[in-house]
C-alpha cells in the first residue's frame, strides 16, 4: 500500500530531483519514492544480525573446560 507525505527540503536539492525526474520521464513523486525504497533496502541489509561461528579448541574457555580444577575468573 502506497501511503502519501510531505517532505522538507532545500529549493536547490528540489530543483536536482526535478531535472532529473524531467529527464527520467517520470514524476517527482516518482523519483522520490524509488530514492526512499532504496535507501530502506540499504538500511535494512545494515541492520541484518551477522552471527558467526568459529571454533578455537584452545584458549582460555576451553581450559576451564579442561581443567575443572581452575577457578571460573582470576
Amino acid at each position: 500500500m502506497i501511503q502519501r507525505t510531505t517532505i522538507a527540503a532545500e529549493a536547490e536539492v528540489l530543483e536536482a530531483l526535478r531535472a532529473e525526474a524531467s529527464r527520467r520521464g517520470v514524476s517527482l513523486a516518482v523519483l522520490v519514492g524509488e530514492f526512499l525504497k532504496e535507501k530502506a533496502a540499504e538500511l535494512r541489509r545494515g541492520r541484518r544480525p551477522r552471527v558467526g561461528v568459529g571454533r578455537s579448541g584452545s584458549g582460555v574457555s576451553q581450559e576451564s573446560v579442561d581443567r575443572e580444577d581452575l577457578p571460573a575468573a582470576q
